[in-house]
């Protein structure tokens, strides 16, 4: 899942990228209002966390300017504890408000959340051949049994599954995986896969994982 977070506070901003990064999402940070927006309207993210207080542009503004183009679900941040300034936040479009400090397990629930009553979110679960993915409980099956992965592992099963027959290149899925400016050069890429192969295809004769030289790699089932 893809989650874009615009927030200027250093500490809180750091604090959530790497709390939701370690809990498997994909994360892009913007530290003002107009980059933030900028982000938003060329993205695709399954839902934005947007502070209120932020230079350039306040929340409220980037809200009406998402609002008139997309309806990515949004949840907004706020110090402030006026219940009017709640209702000014939800009648601006805001899909949900969480005022600080925060629960970042709170913050976690609510955002799947989202997720799932979102009129365009992702579809809940994707199959590939005998493979079920849950993407909303972050789990994985193969032949009924339960495959044991890492959340960043997890990450890079279910990006390839959402484009299953699509050969993704090492620099998309890098930047779809880890972070857009990712040194696609690093083997990190080499060594994700070679290890969700072996979890994935390493005890059962069909293999969905295919390499493709000099092109990338493709989550396909290719028996019968």
């Amino acid at each position: 899942m893809r989650v874009l977070i615009i927030e200027d506070e250093e500490k809180t901003a750091d604090y959530l990228h790497r709390g939701l990064s370690e809990q498997g999402f994909t994360v892009d940070l913007a530290r003002d209002g107009i980059e933030g927006l900028h982000l938003a309207l060329e993205g695709d993210y399954a839902v934005i966390v947007l502070d209120v207080m932020l230079p350039g542009m306040d929340g409220y503004g980037v809200l009406r300017a998402l609002r008139a183009r997309k309806q990515t679900p949004v949840i907004m941040l706020t110090a402030r504890e006026r219940v009017e300034d709640r209702i000014h936040g939800l009648r601006e479009g805001a899909d949900d408000y969480l005022g600080k400090p925060f629960s970042f397990l709170e913050l976690v629930a609510r955002l799947q959340a989202l997720t799932r009553r979102s009129s365009n979110h992702e579809p809940l679960q994707v199959q590939v051949g005998d493979l079920w993915i849950d993407l909303i409980a972050r789990k994985a099956t193969r032949a009924g049994q339960r495959l044991e992965l890492t959340a960043k592992e997890f990450s890079l099963l279910s990006v390839l599954a959402r484009r299953q027959g699509e050969i993704l290149s090492k620099t998309a899925i890098a930047e779809l995986v880890w972070d857009i400016n990712f040194d696609s050069d690093a083997n990190v890429v080499e060594v994700a896969i070679k290890r969700l192969r072996a979890k994935l295809d390493g005890p059962f004769d069909n293999k969905l994982l295919h390499t493709i030289r000099g092109m990338g790699y493709v989550l396909e089932s290719r028996a019968g």
